[in-house]
């Protein structure tokens, strides 16, 4: 039986259904159920929308390939209220249904106490209903005492549904429905190791198809529409009601027709690909045209004003990168020209002098960054940051605040301060922690291991683009 779904023209503006789809922990597979849900709403005519709470990178680009569409991160804490909403009625427009996925726990947060940056806050600010991913290997009644905790925690979240994953049959997901949890169980999942996406020390991979077959893809989304209540999702999804408009914000308010254009090149490739696409949709907001390329495989840069180097794996393609001297030198002329040069993590470890890795390998990099980024097999710092300048810089004056989080397994040493670059950021960890100085600045190059979510101070990206138009001006041979 297919569920006939209202066009788009039926659905009312702010009424998109929607859906946040959680889970009891981390590794319960909510990821797994989020795109196949995705996929199999989509093979239903579908058009999805798709967004991942909290600070993710590679969850979203299985959103993206399952939905077709780009995913977008909802953070609760490196983004405001207004911020979320206006993101999600951005990025779901046009869509008939939206699929959010949480992160962690449902109520895990940035405290112990609260609900700040939580799955639970994000479905609180959007008026979604959620979906429980509930690891069923093992469990029978114990699953009404796990339903009716989740359901009472805090009623200010609608928990209107249960995915069991992992199940042992249909019999054992029989047996889950008859224990008659308070929250409707709208399906389950069979261990299905041959559909395992891989993974490596970030967790996921990339959802490339050169690392994830089409062949996963596909069979989540077949084992969804074999064993979710589709039905019953769309209609939990429909029950979200109305949703506020987010106010904007002066500071990100933008009149693109009066103001200069530029041009900025973005690294995008195996090894370069964890962007928050917030931050870029904030660059075109402000006129910039933002064009692709690839320090793997291109010899030379695109025309440009400025660079952006995102993080992804540059130990994993240390010898490829190592081995494009033309790029390389295109990069550091690049800089010693006065080009703006802005990078996070893996971006970081691309400038320095050099990567070594787990092997003992040493491959010189771009250096323009003092020092050696060294990969370890432990990880080396997680979690939340908020950056304050103590300088000025291509991102603003000094005391320019943003919000940020760092994921990696290398340090950056050799680096010292004077020579040829200035640690210009103060970072003070989330969850405690002394504060220390990072954020290294040459000249219009600014590279630090923190990834920063532009929301959280939106004159950021309007001085990243301000410094991109000075630089060109100042490039320019006189007349």
């Amino acid at each position: 039986l297919v569920v006939v779904v209202s066009p788009l023209a039926m659905v009312p503006s702010g009424k998109i259904p929607r859906v946040v789809i959680a889970a009891t922990a981390s590794g319960a597979g909510k990821t797994t159920a989020t795109v196949a849900l995705i996929g199999a709403m989509r093979a239903r005519g579908l058009k999805v929308a798709a967004f991942k709470c909290g600070p993710d990178y590679l969850d979203p680009t299985y959103h993206e390939r399952a939905a077709g569409v780009r995913s977008h991160n909802l953070d609760g804490w490196m983004m405001d209220r207004d911020a979320v909403i206006a993101t999600f009625t951005r990025a779901s427009a046009g869509a008939d249904i939206a699929v959010i996925e949480g992160m962690m726990g449902l109520f895990d947060s940035a405290t112990p106490t609260g609900d700040e940056g939580s799955s639970a806050q994000i479905a609180k600010w959007l008026g979604a209903p959620v979906i429980l991913v509930i690891d069923a290997s093992g469990i029978a009644r114990t699953i009404a005492a796990v339903a009716a905790g989740f359901a009472r925690f805090d009623p200010a979240v609608a928990v209107a549904g249960i995915i069991c994953n992992r199940v042992g049959s249909r019999a054992h997901l029989d047996l889950l429905r008859a224990a008659r949890p308070e929250v409707p169980v709208v399906g389950g999942f069979p261990a299905s190791s041959d559909l395992a996406f891989p993974e490596r020390h970030l967790g996921l991979l990339m959802a490339d198809e050169s690392t994830v077959p089409q062949r996963l893809i596909d069979g989540w989304s077949r084992l969804a529409a074999d064993w979710l209540d589709l039905d019953a999702i769309v209609e939990i999804a429909r029950s979200a009601p109305a949703l506020e408009a987010g106010r904007v914000s002066s500071a990100s308010k933008i009149d693109s027709a009066s103001r200069p254009q530029s041009r900025i090149g973005i690294a995008y490739d195996a090894a370069f690909h964890f962007y928050y696409e917030d931050n870029l949709n904030r660059l075109r907001a402000l006129g910039a045209q933002l064009v692709n390329f690839s320090p793997m495989g291109d010899r030379e840069l695109p025309e440009s004003d400025g660079l952006y180097f995102g993080g992804g794996y540059p130990e994993v393609f240390a010898r490829e990168l190592s081995s494009n001297g033309s790029m390389l030198a295109a990069i550091g002329d690049f800089a010693a020209r006065g080009g703006v040069i802005y990078a996070e993590c893996g971006g970081l470890m691309y400038l320095t002098d050099a990567i070594r890795t787990l092997d003992g390998a040493l491959w010189p990099m771009a250096a323009i960054v003092p020092g050696v980024a060294v990969m370890s097999d432990r990880l080396q710092a997680i979690g939340y940051v908020e950056v304050e300048t103590n300088a000025d810089s291509i991102l603003g004056p000094a005391q320019t605040r943003f919000r940020g989080h760092q994921f990696r397994y290398s340090t950056l040493e050799g680096a010292r301060s004077g020579d040829r670059s200035d640690a210009i950021y103060n970072v003070a960890p989330r969850w405690g922690g002394a504060p220390f100085a990072e954020g290294y600045r040459i000249g219009n190059v600014l590279a630090s291991y923190v990834h920063a979510h532009w929301a959280s101070n939106p004159a950021v990206a309007e001085a990243l683009i301000r410094s991109c138009i000075r630089s060109r001006v100042s490039r320019q041979p006189a007349a």
